[in-house]
């Protein structure tokens, strides 16, 4: 069976690892674009270098030109401006909307088949806005957000109870910010209520909320903490494996349920916006959204996130995009 053509828009950090995760975990062959010139054709060669140490036959490859990303089957957006430290998601707006604009129209150009996973920030807006130049079908065009953020609260659960992460299932839902929303009620240890296990530990029901409560708002803040001690860069490590996750669900038709900023159509009562909900991933790309009940609270804590991210798309529209 021919391997699958793998393009990644954007040669940074996030686009160096993918590049790696790919050619280790034998998904595909891998496209590395980014307009520097030689930056993507030296990452990937370095990369190839150890097909023989890592055992891989895909071929990794770079270029400046998008025709090479031709006939591609998925294609990782990573491209645009990396955050700073008291720079929040929203301020990259109008910077990364020009690229995305470039980006998109090259997409649409040259692999008009693709699955396309986005994770360029501010990211509800770059997948809408990716979404509205191409005109690629909905299910096509998702955006990684929650399966990290996910990943950082069920994380910091772990570490709190002492348990494996590999235990712990919990779920960030909304927009990719500081709004996002972890469900606290589903999140647990193999069934276990997360919260009913920290009641345990501490025997006090106040001071269990209290720790839950720093950990939510530790999730929220997760990516700025990490550009706060990088000083010159954002998170590109969890990111790409996050995105990982989510072409691996693709590519080999999973059927995984993975939190998705996905364009919804009524579900949750949120209409024509992209916003983070859990989605059946599969070889058709977004093949179900999946709507489960909130309680009062989460509702009201969703209901603001899809606020801010429709704040933000009447930003970008507003300036022209």
């Amino acid at each position: 069976m021919a391997r699958k053509k793998i393009a990644l828009i954007g040669g940074g950090q996030i686009g160096g690892v993918l590049a790696q995760l790919i050619a280790l975990r034998q998904l595909g062959d891998v496209v590395l674009f980014d307009i520097v010139e030689d930056l993507p054709q030296g990452k990937t060669l370095d990369i190839a270098e150890a097909s023989r140490v890592d055992g891989f036959d895909g071929k990794v490859t770079g270029t400046n030109d998008y025709k090479d990303i031709e006939g591609s089957d998925l294609v990782i957006i990573t491209a645009g401006l990396p955050r700073k430290p008291g720079m929040s998601r929203d301020d990259l707006l109008v910077t990364n909307a020009k690229i995305m604009q470039t980006v998109a129209e090259n997409v649409k150009k040259f692999a008009p088949n693709s699955i396309v996973i986005i994770i360029s920030n501010p990211l509800d807006a770059m997948v809408t806005l990716f979404k509205k130049i191409t005109g690629f079908p909905a299910n096509k065009v998702m955006g990684q957000a929650g399966v990290l953020d996910s990943s950082r609260f069920s994380t910091f659960i772990a570490w709190e109870l002492g348990v494996s992460v590999k235990d712990v299932n919990a779920m960030v839902l909304g927009g990719h910010g500081d709004t996002m929303v972890p469900i606290v009620r589903y999140a647990n240890v193999n069934g276990i209520p997360a919260m009913e296990l920290l009641e345990k530990k501490y025997n006090d029901k106040t001071k269990a909320a209290e720790v839950m409560k720093a950990m939510v708002e530790r999730t929220k803040a997760a990516g700025g903490e990490v550009v706060k001690l990088l000083k010159t860069g954002s998170a590109f490590y969890s990111p790409a494996s996050s995105a990982i996750a989510m072409a691996e669900a693709i590519i080999f038709d999973e059927k995984r349920v993975l939190p998705v900023c996905a364009l919804l159509n009524g579900e949750f009562g949120i209409d024509g916006y992209y916003v983070g909900v859990p989605a059946v991933l599969g070889e058709n790309g977004v093949e179900k959204i999946i709507e489960f009940e909130l309680n009062a609270e989460e509702k009201a804590l969703l209901d603001n996130s899809t606020k801010a991210v429709k704040e933000l798309v009447a930003d970008m529209e507003r300036l022209g995009f």
